[in-house]
């Protein structure tokens, strides 16, 4: 176990590759996208990184960061609805990480690679179309199709990829670890 207090869970991707967050060459601060209670924003905090967690829920938002304060660490928050018509409230190229766990809005993909720095890590898993067999979410405006993740990073330098079932929890997933290049797409 890598984190100092069994109530702060990371996902088991960024688990294992929180090595490429903590590297010093990482060309700026880490954005947990869509970070619900901020577990992820947490563990990385207590790693002394700089990590900003957005999300819709400024009650989630609040609970993470009593989760943060009881283990004395800093993160910051940004109360933030990414599903907005119009210009996306993802500022273009600022941070050095960005790391997604279970949140599929389609519509915002070009913005968060555009949010990334050139030379920064991107960790994203979310739900693919087989997961309604294992239960939620249902909805296929939330469940990737097959190697639609991967398509939309193919021009980054892959550092992981899998898609198909992970167990505990038995989910179907896709999961991609990158590299943002210098080149645009």
């Amino acid at each position: 176990m890598l984190y100092q207090d069994s109530t702060v869970k990371p996902a088991q991707l960024l688990e294992s590759h929180i090595d490429l967050l903590r590297h010093d060459s990482l060309p700026g601060s880490i954005l947990d996208l869509a970070a619900g209670d901020c577990h992820n924003a947490v563990f990385l905090a207590q790693f002394h990184l700089k990590v900003i967690a957005c999300d819709k829920s400024q009650e989630a938002l609040h609970r993470g960061q009593r989760m943060a304060n009881r283990l004395g660490v800093t993160i910051a928050t940004w109360p933030v609805d990414l599903e907005v018509e119009g210009p996306s409230p993802l500022p273009e190229d600022v941070y050095g990480g960005i790391i997604v766990f279970y949140y599929l809005y389609r519509p915002l993909i070009p913005s968060i690679r555009n949010a990334l720095k050139a030379g920064g890590i991107l960790i994203y898993e979310t739900y693919t179309v087989d997961q309604p067999r294992f239960g939620r979410p249902h909805n296929p405006d939330f469940l990737l199709k097959p190697g639609e993740l991967r398509q939309w990073f193919d021009d980054w330098s892959i550092i992981h990829d899998f898609e198909g079932i992970r167990q505990d929890p038995e989910r179907a997933v896709a999961q991609i670890v990158c590299r943002k290049n210098d080149k645009k797409r």
